[in-house]
């Protein structure tokens, strides 16, 4: 045979104890007694991979918040659809929440929250027939105050007109939020991604100039990231390439923005946001990190690892 057996034999060795390791005891998970309380939970977690990640994100917001930094969100509709709106609502009232950038469909599932107490609709059972997306007050509404509240942003001039309006389930309500206590909501909209934009009352001028007013409110959140946060929840393509953008313009404008921390929450990790997020705008300085998960279970988590650090 060409190739024999190679031996083992004169393999240099060392001790394990002399060795680094990546684990070690003290970082082991502990078993949480029966009846303790949610930090008794987070203590008992392992401070390993994920578990250290969400401990380390929760801090960052923490730290940001008591050092009057900003901390924005961006998130896709299905934060909304999983009904996690409370608890974004209450991050913006303690005043942690300082900004939120949404996707054009996050406007739908928040108005009609708002308007009827429910949302997400079959689309497996209407597309046939063609009556997806086709509820009359969600496209008139929503398609009248965009138009009519064009130059404030678009998400302000929806915002406001939940805040103002009587919507039974109004406080359940993002956007109204946003309107009430001043904190900027803004939507960035992909035409003809959304079920409003195939509604008669569309205006593709008004709501392309409500969005580009909204990027440049986004933009100037963005310059003042140094020292705080960006979490990115759900969104896999619109909300990356917005941030990424902004980067680049505010840094282009003079803003040398370089020690912050960057986040991708979402249950599969995809490449926009993973480098439009989390690796490319910290390179220069601070840190970004991934969480994967369902968002209806790592949100709630994050929120009450935030709860307690505060």
């Amino acid at each position: 045979m060409k190739f024999k057996p190679i031996s083992s034999r004169g393999l240099k060795t060392y001790s394990i104890k002399d060795r680094k390791s990546k684990v070690s005891v003290g970082d082991f998970a502990v078993p949480s007694p029966k009846g303790s309380s949610f930090a008794g939970f987070l203590e008992s977690l392992p401070d390993i991979l994920a578990a250290r990640d969400l401990k380390e994100v929760a801090s960052a917001v923490v730290h940001a918040h008591r050092n009057g930094r900003t901390v924005a969100v961006g998130m896709g509709a299905h934060v909304i659809k999983v009904g996690l709106g409370p608890l974004i609502i209450d991050l913006m009232e303690r005043g942690v929440i300082s900004a939120i950038a949404m996707n054009g469909a996050c406007v739908v599932h928040d108005f009609e929250t708002a308007f009827a107490g429910c949302t997400s609709e079959d689309v497996d059972a209407e597309l046939g027939s063609g009556s997806f997306g086709m509820a009359e007050e969600t496209g008139r509404l929503l398609n009248k105050a965009i138009k009519k509240g064009a130059k404030k942003g678009l998400g302000r001039a929806v915002g406001e007109m939940i805040w103002k309006s009587r919507f039974p389930h109004k406080d359940k309500s993002i956007l109204a939020a946003g309107a009430r206590l001043g904190i900027p909501v803004t939507v960035h909209v992909a035409l003809g991604t959304d079920i409003l934009h195939i509604h008669p009352q569309m205006d593709g001028a008004a709501t392309g100039a409500a969005s580009t007013t909204d990027f440049r409110i986004f933009s100037s959140v963005v310059a003042s990231l140094e020292g705080g946060i960006y979490v990115n929840i759900g969104s896999a393509v619109i909300l990356p390439e917005v941030f990424l953008k902004a980067i680049t313009l505010v840094r282009n404008l003079g803003h040398g923005i370089k020690g912050f921390s960057t986040v991708n929450m979402d249950f599969i990790q995809h490449y926009r946001p993973l480098t439009n997020v989390v690796r490319r705008p910290t390179m220069g300085g601070g840190k970004g990190y991934r969480l994967t998960g369902h968002h209806e279970i790592m949100v709630p988590l994050l929120y009450g690892a935030i709860m307690e650090g505060l």
